[in-house]
């Protein structure tokens, strides 16, 4: 009775759920606690489900589940909160991923750190991309595999037993004696992975973790799909897609933007892609320069996804360690890379360097000239031998249209490699992949790069390459037109309020193609000592943010993102994209960005009015 009841539910939700659960992908982060992720949405949904009220009003009033959809969101959340109540679980035991591999990966990991065995029991076949080997050599993974014809006698284990199974349909799970993980395959949407016992719940927080940073939560549409098939107990409806035409045309769109030859890498986010090419480029090494140290070298306040995932990849794999490299503010990029590589090329080690250009939160661009000769300076080691080159790995979110890598382009002679975020420009906010691009110079690393993204099952999905087919033609254009606004918004902020410090790009580099829609905005404080005008400050930011959110609703937005079809978005990256960075590396400050489609006048006017209450 209980099952039917929760069904009913579901149904009625799904009726009369907001549209922004299946088609945006940030989130409020004023109504978003990130200690309580899932947890408060769904506190709150279970008090909706007791009271059956399942109106519009009432989920529309519920709280951010995720501020970012790759992260999770409301209809991952549903789901899971589903297939854990009709299985009489606890929601937080129950993980919905878009990979098929990745819940395996992250059993693995928690188990690689904790010095403990793990078995992997399957049916039927394992996940196409799943390679036994790979996993081993490269990730440094350890693991029995065994094919299972039976499932009624499970011996016991010393460790972990991972069951994964092939489902056509969201159903009850088959609890099995001695299982301690269930993951559940389903080739047309990604993966549930389903936590059994209480002995194993100490693995939700770091798997949850892996779900954050290297891959993504299954996406709305998909979770559609597999709510609608838990509704009626059936298997899923076969999905129209045009996925290789619509394929075709993003990958020739990218070319066109970036200005390269080489394939482009598709992936399901931004730091779906990063994974891939950070576990590619530790393949290469580990083939072609065997034992020799891994350095990667990374800001220590750029974004903090970059950051934390640069480090949980090397605290798996005993080579591989993570180099600051300061860049903002006092520091000058390419002088850090000088003193980076020399030390690296002393060593004999691998240098492979991850720097977004412009700079985040900064907004600074290095002497691209400079740089150029700083990757190119043949180096030494102790030894006298010439030392590896580094490969640059950029993350060019901030300006994807700058061409980097093309033949002829500054960078086009050093290894190199551009990443960009999906959900930003070249999606409009629409979708959460990424994409990537190599110059002549990496065509061994590209190849090794995509064997990852496949194996991890991290290639973006078919409506993703829908939406990037449909909205990468026209993103060139929404870069000038939001460049216009955000030039416009920072003159006027100079004018009206000149004692503010503002992080933006000279008109100079945006004569030579730097057009960023992102600014930064350190607001002028008061106080007798530094605590007080930190803490002056601090407030002072959160008041400009609540005033433009509570004034102009319709258009800004307190959330992580930019690039979006319309609007403007406010953050302060110490509370948000710096999340994972080390305290004194973040940056209290705000950072705003505006659209190509907004009412500017509007955003003067209330700024302005803030500045007559400092």
């Amino acid at each position: 009775m209980e099952d039917k009841s929760v069904l009913d539910y579901i149904k009625d939700v799904l009726e009369n759920m907001p549209t922004s659960w299946l088609n945006i992908t940030t989130h409020r982060l004023d109504i978003y606690d990130e200690k309580l992720a899932k947890t408060q949405f769904l506190n709150q949904f279970e008090s909706l489900f007791q009271a059956n009220n399942s109106e519009s009003s009432e989920l529309n009033e519920l709280p951010t589940a995720y501020d970012y959809i790759r992260l999770g969101h409301p209809l991952s959340c549903v789901l899971e909160w589903g297939i854990a109540k009709l299985n009489h679980l606890k929601s937080e035991n129950v993980i919905s991923f878009s990979s098929k591999t990745i819940p395996i990966l992250a059993i693995l990991r928690k188990n690689l750190l904790n010095h403990k065995n793990t078995r992997i029991l399957y049916t039927g076949e394992l996940p196409a991309f799943f390679d036994a080997e790979i996993v081993k050599d490269v990730y440094g993974y350890k693991f029995e595999l065994n094919k299972v014809e039976e499932l009624d006698i499970i011996s016991k284990f010393n460790g972990s037993t991972v069951l994964i199974s092939h489902q056509d349909k969201i159903s009850s799970i088959n609890t099995v004696l001695n299982i301690d993980f269930f993951i559940n395959v389903h080739s047309l949407l990604g993966s549930v992975l389903v936590i059994n016992g209480n002995q194993n719940e100490t693995y939700i927080s770091d798997i949850q973790h892996v779900r954050r940073r290297e891959t993504i939560a299954m996406t709305p549409a998909n979770c559609l799909v597999a709510l609608n098939s838990l509704i009626v107990q059936s298997t899923f409806e076969n999905q129209k897609s045009n996925k290789e035409i619509n394929k075709v045309a993003v990958l020739n769109s990218i070319k066109d933007v970036t200005g390269t030859i080489a394939k482009p890498l598709v992936a399901s986010s931004g730091l779906s892609i990063q994974y891939a090419i950070m576990m590619g480029l530790i393949h290469h090494a580990q083939e072609n320069h065997k034992g020799k140290a891994i350095k990667f070298i990374v800001p220590p306040n750029c974004y903090g996804g970059t950051n934390d995932q640069a480090r949980r990849v090397a605290a798996c794999i005993d080579t591989v360690e993570v180099v600051d490299l300061p860049v903002d503010g006092d520091n000058d990029m390419v002088k850090s890379i000088h003193t980076v590589l020399d030390k690296i090329a002393n060593e004999d080690a691998i240098p492979y360097i991850i720097a977004e250009i412009p700079t985040n939160p900064r907004v600074e661009v290095p002497d691209l000239i400079k740089l150029k000769e700083a990757l190119s300076v043949p180096r030494k080691t102790a030894n006298g031998e010439l030392a590896i080159d580094p490969v640059f790995i950029l993350d060019q979110t901030f300006c994807p249209n700058f061409l980097f890598l093309g033949e002829g382009k500054i960078l086009s002679t050093v290894r190199a490699i551009s990443y960009a975020s999906g959900s930003k420009f070249p999606s409009g906010g629409e979708c959460t992949a990424g994409y990537c691009v190599g110059n002549k110079k990496t065509d061994a690393l590209m190849t090794k790069i995509e064997l990852h993204l496949n194996l991890c099952d991290n290639e973006a999905t078919n409506l993703q390459y829908e939406i990037l087919a449909k909205q990468l033609p026209s993103m060139n254009q929404r870069i000038i037109d939001a460049y216009k606004n955000t030039r416009e918004f920072v003159n006027f902020i100079n004018e009206t309020l000149p004692s503010a410090k503002i992080n933006f790009v000279s008109e100079e580099l945006a004569s030579q193609g730097f057009t960023p829609s992102v600014f930064s905005l350190d607001l002028p404080t008061k106080g007798a000592t530094d605590e007080e005008k930190e803490t002056y400050k601090r407030a002072l930011n959160l008041k400009l943010i609540n005033l433009m959110i509570t004034e102009i609703p319709d258009e800004s937005k307190y959330c992580v993102s930019y690039g979006q079809l319309k609007g403007c978005y406010w953050t302060i990256p110490a509370t948000s994209t710096q999340g994972t960075t080390k305290e004194g590396d973040k940056d209290y400050i705000i950072r705003a960005s505006l659209s190509p489609n907004l009412d500017l006048e509007h955003h003067k006017k209330v700024f302005l009015n803030f500045v007559k209450t400092i």
